[in-house]
Protein backbone atom coordinates (compact mmCIF):
# COMPACT_ATOMS: atom_id res chain seq x y z
CA UNK A 1 0.00 0.00 0.00
CA UNK A 2 1.18 3.22 -1.02
CA UNK A 3 0.49 6.23 1.71
CA UNK A 4 1.51 9.74 1.52
CA UNK A 5 1.53 11.76 4.84
CA UNK A 6 1.17 15.08 4.33
CA UNK A 7 2.30 17.72 7.03
CA UNK A 8 2.54 20.81 7.44
CA UNK A 9 6.35 21.86 7.71
CA UNK A 10 9.54 20.06 8.57
CA UNK A 11 13.18 21.68 9.84
CA UNK A 12 15.97 20.45 11.37
CA UNK A 13 14.41 22.64 14.80
CA UNK A 14 11.13 20.39 14.74
CA UNK A 15 9.55 23.95 15.05
CA UNK A 16 5.76 22.22 13.95
CA UNK A 17 5.91 19.84 16.80
CA UNK A 18 4.06 16.88 17.38
CA UNK A 19 2.20 16.60 14.38
CA UNK A 20 5.61 16.10 12.07
CA UNK A 21 6.77 13.71 15.18
CA UNK A 22 3.67 11.48 14.53
CA UNK A 23 3.40 11.11 10.71
CA UNK A 24 7.14 10.17 11.11
CA UNK A 25 6.43 7.28 13.34
CA UNK A 26 3.33 6.20 11.33
CA UNK A 27 5.27 6.50 7.88
CA UNK A 28 8.09 4.27 9.63
CA UNK A 29 5.82 1.78 11.34
CA UNK A 30 4.31 1.29 7.89
CA UNK A 31 7.48 1.00 6.08
CA UNK A 32 8.53 -1.41 8.78
CA UNK A 33 5.59 -3.53 7.49
CA UNK A 34 5.82 -3.47 3.77
CA UNK A 35 4.18 -0.52 2.41
CA UNK A 36 5.58 2.61 0.96
CA UNK A 37 4.79 5.33 2.94
CA UNK A 38 6.50 8.95 2.82
CA UNK A 39 6.13 12.42 3.99
CA UNK A 40 5.18 15.50 1.82
CA UNK A 41 5.73 18.83 3.32
CA UNK A 42 7.14 22.57 3.75
CA UNK A 43 10.76 22.39 4.54
CA UNK A 44 12.99 25.16 5.90
CA UNK A 45 16.45 25.67 7.70
CA UNK A 46 17.89 22.81 5.55
CA UNK A 47 21.34 23.47 4.22
CA UNK A 48 22.42 22.00 0.29
CA UNK A 49 22.19 19.18 -0.55
CA UNK A 50 18.27 19.56 0.11
CA UNK A 51 17.59 16.12 1.94
CA UNK A 52 15.37 13.76 0.49
CA UNK A 53 14.15 11.33 3.25
CA UNK A 54 13.88 11.86 7.16
CA UNK A 55 14.69 9.09 9.98
CA UNK A 56 14.68 6.71 6.98
CA UNK A 57 11.04 7.90 5.44
CA UNK A 58 11.19 9.25 1.64
CA UNK A 59 10.76 13.04 1.55
CA UNK A 60 9.60 15.68 -0.81
CA UNK A 61 9.96 19.13 0.69
CA UNK A 62 9.51 22.10 -0.93
CA UNK A 63 11.15 25.46 0.64
CA UNK A 64 8.52 27.13 2.70
CA UNK A 65 7.52 30.43 1.24
CA UNK A 66 6.08 33.11 3.76
CA UNK A 67 3.42 34.84 2.02
CA UNK A 68 1.21 36.18 5.03
CA UNK A 69 2.32 36.96 8.48
CA UNK A 70 0.26 34.39 10.23
CA UNK A 71 3.45 31.75 11.60
CA UNK A 72 2.61 28.55 10.29
CA UNK A 73 -0.68 29.32 8.50
CA UNK A 74 1.00 31.93 6.60
CA UNK A 75 3.30 29.67 5.11
CA UNK A 76 3.13 27.68 1.26
CA UNK A 77 4.95 26.77 -2.33
CA UNK A 78 3.78 27.10 -4.92
CA UNK A 79 5.72 24.25 -6.38
CA UNK A 80 3.71 22.63 -3.35
CA UNK A 81 0.47 23.30 -4.92
CA UNK A 82 1.22 22.49 -9.04
CA UNK A 83 2.60 19.20 -7.64
CA UNK A 84 -0.02 18.42 -4.94
CA UNK A 85 -2.25 16.56 -7.83
CA UNK A 86 -0.21 14.64 -9.26
CA UNK A 87 1.71 13.35 -5.79
CA UNK A 88 -2.21 12.52 -4.37
CA UNK A 89 -2.82 10.43 -7.81
CA UNK A 90 0.10 9.03 -7.16
CA UNK A 91 -0.91 6.96 -3.61
CA UNK A 92 -3.32 4.61 -2.69
CA UNK A 93 -3.92 6.51 0.61
CA UNK A 94 -3.56 10.64 1.38
CA UNK A 95 -3.17 11.09 4.90
CA UNK A 96 -3.17 14.40 5.57
CA UNK A 97 -2.30 15.84 8.89
CA UNK A 98 -4.73 18.52 8.98
CA UNK A 99 -4.53 22.35 9.76
CA UNK A 100 -5.78 25.46 8.84
CA UNK A 101 -3.45 26.63 6.47
CA UNK A 102 -2.03 26.95 2.66
CA UNK A 103 -0.12 23.31 2.71
CA UNK A 104 -2.70 20.17 4.01
CA UNK A 105 -5.54 21.90 3.06
CA UNK A 106 -4.69 22.38 -0.75
CA UNK A 107 -3.22 18.70 -0.30
CA UNK A 108 -6.88 17.11 0.96
CA UNK A 109 -8.53 19.23 -1.57
CA UNK A 110 -6.45 17.79 -4.23
CA UNK A 111 -6.96 14.25 -3.14
CA UNK A 112 -10.59 14.73 -2.80
CA UNK A 113 -10.81 16.10 -6.85
CA UNK A 114 -8.72 13.18 -7.37
CA UNK A 115 -11.07 10.88 -6.06
CA UNK A 116 -8.16 9.49 -3.77
CA UNK A 117 -8.94 7.96 -0.16
CA UNK A 118 -8.62 10.66 1.93
CA UNK A 119 -7.73 9.98 6.17
CA UNK A 120 -7.41 13.42 8.16
CA UNK A 121 -5.82 13.68 11.42
CA UNK A 122 -5.84 17.26 13.31
CA UNK A 123 -4.15 16.63 16.33
CA UNK A 124 -6.92 19.24 17.84
CA UNK A 125 -5.36 21.79 15.46
CA UNK A 126 -9.10 22.25 13.92
CA UNK A 127 -11.44 23.15 16.70
CA UNK A 128 -14.29 25.65 16.91
CA UNK A 129 -12.93 29.45 16.40
CA UNK A 130 -14.08 32.41 16.20
CA UNK A 131 -11.16 34.24 14.25
CA UNK A 132 -12.23 35.54 11.11
CA UNK A 133 -9.79 33.51 9.23
CA UNK A 134 -11.02 30.49 10.40
CA UNK A 135 -14.15 31.15 9.41
CA UNK A 136 -13.46 31.81 5.99
CA UNK A 137 -10.93 28.56 6.01
CA UNK A 138 -14.42 26.86 7.30
CA UNK A 139 -16.40 28.13 5.01
CA UNK A 140 -14.24 27.73 1.69
CA UNK A 141 -12.47 24.00 2.58
CA UNK A 142 -12.52 22.38 6.24
CA UNK A 143 -15.87 21.62 6.29
CA UNK A 144 -15.59 20.30 2.74
CA UNK A 145 -12.62 17.98 3.26
CA UNK A 146 -13.86 16.93 6.40
CA UNK A 147 -17.61 15.89 5.43
CA UNK A 148 -15.63 14.38 2.40
CA UNK A 149 -12.64 12.82 4.11
CA UNK A 150 -12.99 8.51 4.25
CA UNK A 151 -12.18 8.54 7.96
CA UNK A 152 -11.38 11.74 10.32
CA UNK A 153 -9.06 10.37 13.43
CA UNK A 154 -9.09 12.21 16.58
CA UNK A 155 -7.40 11.63 19.83
CA UNK A 156 -10.06 12.89 22.59
CA UNK A 157 -13.41 13.23 23.46
CA UNK A 158 -12.95 16.95 23.50
CA UNK A 159 -11.66 16.62 20.23
CA UNK A 160 -14.00 15.14 18.49
CA UNK A 161 -16.88 17.26 19.97
CA UNK A 162 -14.96 20.09 18.28
CA UNK A 163 -14.60 18.38 15.00
CA UNK A 164 -18.16 17.95 15.04
CA UNK A 165 -19.37 21.64 15.97
CA UNK A 166 -16.80 22.90 12.96
CA UNK A 167 -18.44 21.15 10.60
CA UNK A 168 -22.12 21.53 12.33
CA UNK A 169 -23.01 17.84 12.54
CA UNK A 170 -21.59 14.23 14.46
CA UNK A 171 -18.95 13.09 11.54
CA UNK A 172 -19.87 9.45 10.93
CA UNK A 173 -16.60 8.83 10.07
CA UNK A 174 -14.84 9.60 13.03
CA UNK A 175 -11.87 6.99 14.37
CA UNK A 176 -10.36 7.89 17.49
CA UNK A 177 -6.44 6.89 17.20
CA UNK A 178 -4.12 7.69 19.89
CA UNK A 179 -0.81 8.94 19.00
CA UNK A 180 2.47 6.03 19.70
CA UNK A 181 5.50 5.74 20.32
CA UNK A 182 8.59 3.44 19.02
CA UNK A 183 9.83 1.53 21.61
CA UNK A 184 13.09 2.56 23.00
CA UNK A 185 15.62 0.88 25.20
CA UNK A 186 15.32 1.69 28.91
CA UNK A 187 17.77 5.09 30.21
CA UNK A 188 20.16 4.11 32.89
CA UNK A 189 19.80 4.46 36.23
CA UNK A 190 20.19 8.48 37.07
CA UNK A 191 23.28 9.84 38.24
CA UNK A 192 24.37 12.51 39.68
CA UNK A 193 22.46 15.61 40.37
CA UNK A 194 18.98 15.49 40.13
CA UNK A 195 18.18 16.67 36.28
CA UNK A 196 14.73 18.06 35.48
CA UNK A 197 13.72 18.26 31.53
CA UNK A 198 11.01 20.35 30.03
CA UNK A 199 11.35 20.05 26.21
CA UNK A 200 8.52 21.08 24.18
CA UNK A 201 7.90 24.37 21.94
CA UNK A 202 8.63 27.87 23.78
CA UNK A 203 5.05 29.41 23.58
CA UNK A 204 1.99 30.55 26.26
CA UNK A 205 -0.02 27.44 26.53
CA UNK A 206 2.54 25.27 27.34
CA UNK A 207 3.77 27.67 30.34
CA UNK A 208 7.32 27.09 30.36
CA UNK A 209 7.34 30.02 32.93
CA UNK A 210 5.62 27.66 35.27
CA UNK A 211 8.73 25.13 34.93
CA UNK A 212 10.93 28.35 36.05
CA UNK A 213 8.86 28.96 39.06
CA UNK A 214 8.78 25.66 40.11
CA UNK A 215 12.66 25.80 40.68
CA UNK A 216 13.07 27.25 43.94
CA UNK A 217 10.90 24.70 45.63
CA UNK A 218 12.54 21.87 44.62
CA UNK A 219 16.18 23.51 45.29
CA UNK A 220 15.18 24.02 48.73
CA UNK A 221 14.85 20.45 49.04
CA UNK A 222 17.66 19.37 46.64
CA UNK A 223 20.21 22.25 46.29
CA UNK A 224 22.04 20.70 43.62
CA UNK A 225 19.23 19.89 41.19
CA UNK A 226 19.48 20.89 37.37
CA UNK A 227 17.04 22.13 35.25
CA UNK A 228 16.47 22.31 30.97
CA UNK A 229 14.53 24.52 29.25
CA UNK A 230 14.61 23.06 25.54
CA UNK A 231 12.65 23.64 22.88
CA UNK A 232 11.91 26.11 19.61
CA UNK A 233 11.05 29.58 20.16
CA UNK A 234 7.46 30.34 19.65
CA UNK A 235 7.42 33.86 22.05
CA UNK A 236 8.59 32.56 25.59
CA UNK A 237 12.18 32.28 25.59
CA UNK A 238 12.58 36.39 26.14
CA UNK A 239 10.39 35.15 29.67
CA UNK A 240 11.83 32.50 30.06
CA UNK A 241 15.21 33.87 30.28
CA UNK A 242 14.28 36.65 32.73
CA UNK A 243 12.27 34.93 35.09
CA UNK A 244 15.49 32.77 35.49
CA UNK A 245 17.87 35.85 36.02
CA UNK A 246 15.04 37.85 38.66
CA UNK A 247 15.38 34.17 40.19
CA UNK A 248 19.26 34.43 40.21
CA UNK A 249 19.21 31.11 39.05
CA UNK A 250 21.38 30.82 35.91
CA UNK A 251 23.46 28.88 37.20
CA UNK A 252 20.78 26.25 37.63
CA UNK A 253 19.16 26.26 34.44
CA UNK A 254 20.45 25.08 30.92
CA UNK A 255 18.66 26.86 27.59
CA UNK A 256 19.59 24.79 24.45
CA UNK A 257 16.87 26.08 22.05
CA UNK A 258 15.30 23.68 19.57
CA UNK A 259 17.19 20.07 20.09
CA UNK A 260 17.19 17.68 17.08
CA UNK A 261 15.52 13.93 18.01
CA UNK A 262 18.84 12.34 19.09
CA UNK A 263 19.45 15.37 20.76
CA UNK A 264 16.34 14.97 22.70
CA UNK A 265 16.56 11.20 23.18
CA UNK A 266 19.98 12.03 24.50
CA UNK A 267 18.38 14.61 27.50
CA UNK A 268 15.58 11.76 28.12
CA UNK A 269 18.17 9.28 28.87
CA UNK A 270 20.35 11.72 31.65
CA UNK A 271 16.54 13.60 32.85
CA UNK A 272 15.60 12.11 36.06
CA UNK A 273 11.81 13.83 35.90
CA UNK A 274 10.05 15.17 32.77
CA UNK A 275 7.85 17.97 33.22
CA UNK A 276 5.28 19.56 30.92
CA UNK A 277 3.09 22.44 32.79
CA UNK A 278 0.97 23.17 29.51
CA UNK A 279 -2.99 23.44 29.70
CA UNK A 280 -5.49 21.59 27.35
CA UNK A 281 -2.46 19.96 25.86
CA UNK A 282 -4.21 17.10 23.69
CA UNK A 283 -2.00 14.23 23.56
CA UNK A 284 1.69 15.42 23.55
CA UNK A 285 4.54 13.45 22.30
CA UNK A 286 7.21 14.68 24.14
CA UNK A 287 5.69 12.60 27.05
CA UNK A 288 5.00 9.63 25.39
CA UNK A 289 8.87 9.78 24.57
CA UNK A 290 9.10 10.52 27.90
CA UNK A 291 7.68 7.26 29.23
CA UNK A 292 8.81 5.11 26.18
CA UNK A 293 12.89 5.80 28.06
CA UNK A 294 11.14 5.34 31.47
CA UNK A 295 11.38 8.96 32.53
CA UNK A 296 8.61 10.14 34.82
CA UNK A 297 6.68 12.62 33.68
CA UNK A 298 4.62 15.52 35.61
CA UNK A 299 2.02 17.02 33.54
CA UNK A 300 -1.36 18.88 34.69
CA UNK A 301 -5.09 17.70 35.19
CA UNK A 302 -6.08 19.06 31.55
CA UNK A 303 -3.52 16.98 29.66
CA UNK A 304 -4.59 14.37 27.32
CA UNK A 305 -2.21 11.61 28.90
CA UNK A 306 -3.00 12.99 32.35
CA UNK A 307 -5.36 10.20 33.55
CA UNK A 308 -3.07 7.40 31.88
CA UNK A 309 0.32 8.44 33.55
CA UNK A 310 -1.78 8.90 37.56
CA UNK A 311 -3.64 6.10 36.92
CA UNK A 312 -0.76 3.99 35.95
CA UNK A 313 1.94 5.18 38.28
CA UNK A 314 3.94 6.64 35.87
CA UNK A 315 4.35 10.32 36.61
CA UNK A 316 1.82 12.81 38.64
CA UNK A 317 -0.99 14.75 37.21
CA UNK A 318 -1.21 18.23 39.25
CA UNK A 319 -3.35 21.19 39.12
CA UNK A 320 -1.76 24.25 36.48
CA UNK A 321 1.11 26.58 38.10
CA UNK A 322 4.63 26.17 40.01
CA UNK A 323 3.54 24.99 42.86
CA UNK A 324 1.85 21.90 42.05
CA UNK A 325 4.64 21.37 39.73
CA UNK A 326 7.65 21.56 42.24
CA UNK A 327 5.30 19.28 44.75
CA UNK A 328 5.28 16.61 41.97
CA UNK A 329 8.70 16.89 41.14
CA UNK A 330 9.87 16.41 44.71
CA UNK A 331 8.28 13.20 45.12
CA UNK A 332 9.90 11.46 42.16
CA UNK A 333 13.15 12.55 43.23
CA UNK A 334 13.08 10.55 45.97
CA UNK A 335 14.66 7.08 44.73
CA UNK A 336 11.90 4.53 45.64
CA UNK A 337 9.02 6.49 43.98
CA UNK A 338 11.24 7.73 40.90
CA UNK A 339 12.30 3.98 40.34
CA UNK A 340 8.54 2.89 40.88
CA UNK A 341 7.33 5.57 38.73
CA UNK A 342 10.26 4.89 35.51
CA UNK A 343 8.96 1.35 35.43
CA UNK A 344 5.54 2.30 35.33
CA UNK A 345 6.05 4.65 32.84
CA UNK A 346 7.61 2.16 30.57
CA UNK A 347 5.19 -0.64 31.15
CA UNK A 348 2.18 2.23 29.81
CA UNK A 349 4.58 3.74 27.08
CA UNK A 350 4.85 -0.33 25.77
CA UNK A 351 0.92 -1.20 26.62
CA UNK A 352 -0.60 1.17 25.81
CA UNK A 353 0.74 3.50 23.27
CA UNK A 354 3.31 1.26 20.89
CA UNK A 355 3.36 2.24 16.67
CA UNK A 356 1.80 -1.68 16.56
CA UNK A 357 -1.17 -1.14 18.76
CA UNK A 358 -1.72 1.91 16.89
CA UNK A 359 -1.13 0.81 13.35
CA UNK A 360 -3.30 -2.08 14.26
CA UNK A 361 -6.10 0.34 14.84
CA UNK A 362 -4.98 2.28 11.57
CA UNK A 363 -4.43 -0.25 9.12
CA UNK A 364 -8.08 -1.16 9.08
CA UNK A 365 -9.09 2.08 8.46
CA UNK A 366 -7.08 2.61 5.09
CA UNK A 367 -8.46 -0.58 3.98
CA UNK A 368 -12.32 0.23 4.59
CA UNK A 369 -11.28 3.55 2.86
CA UNK A 370 -9.78 1.85 -0.09
CA UNK A 371 -12.94 -0.15 -0.31
CA UNK A 372 -14.66 2.65 -0.41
Amino acid sequence: MRVLHAVTLHSPTHAFGGPVRVALNLAGGLRERGHEAALLALGEGFGEPWPTEVEGVPAKLFPARRILPLGFSGMTSPALLASAGRLVRDADVVHVHLARDLVTLPVALAALRAGRPLVLQTHGMVDPSGRLLAKVLDALAVRRVLRGADAVLYLTPYEREGLDAVVGCPLPQAVRLVNGTPAQEARPAPQGPPRILYSARLQARKRPVDFVDAAPAVLAAHPDAEFVVAGPDEGERAAVLARIAELGLADRFTVPGALSSAEVLAELRRAHVYVLPSVDEPFPMSVLEALAVGVPAVVTHSNGLAKDVAGAGAGRAVEPGPAGVAAAVRELLDPAAGAAASQAARALAAESFSMDAVLDTLLPVYRAALDR
